[in-house]
């Protein structure tokens, strides 16, 4: 499940449970961006079930020694949303410590836009060009 707003951190791998079982893991992803905690998505080659794979604790550490060897380094993850696991996806809540590495994937924090504009608010910067723009779109209504 992969679209235009991903970011392919992995390819194929193979892991394998608590219970021995082997899974093909088909890549790891995270959207291009977003406000501050990402998630991260694990695709499975096949369907998984109702295995439970986000509370596996061998599944996740081989998940995180896998972004450990891409260059992640932080502390250990939990599992995302149980609304968004599925039978052949395992979404696991990455820390913020996480970002930095996303960040060099090419992930964007929306959050900082939002504190830079919220800085501008407060210090006065950005009204010149807020009035300006004001202006030209009072303009155009106008006309």
């Amino acid at each position: 499940m992969k679209n235009d707003n991903d970011i392919q951190l992995s390819g194929a791998f193979k892991i394998t449970d608590a219970s021995g079982n082997a899974h093909d893991v088909s890549g790891i992803r995270i959207f291009d961006e977003g406000y501050g905690i990402i998630d991260v998505y694990v695709d499975f080659a096949r369907s998984i079930g109702e295995l439970h794979l986000f509370e596996d604790v061998v599944v996740i550490r081989q998940i995180l020694t896998k972004l450990r060897s891409l260059g992640y380094q932080g502390p250990d993850f939990g599992h995302g949303d149980l609304g968004l696991q599925d039978d052949k996806l395992v979404v696991l809540e990455a820390p913020e410590e996480f970002n930095e590495f996303a960040a060099r994937k090419g992930w964007k924090n929306l959050a900082e836009e939002f504190d830079d504009d919220e800085d501008d608010l407060m210090t006065g910067a950005g009204d010149a060009a807020s009035g300006t723009q004001l202006d030209a779109l009072m303009r155009k209504f106008k006309a």
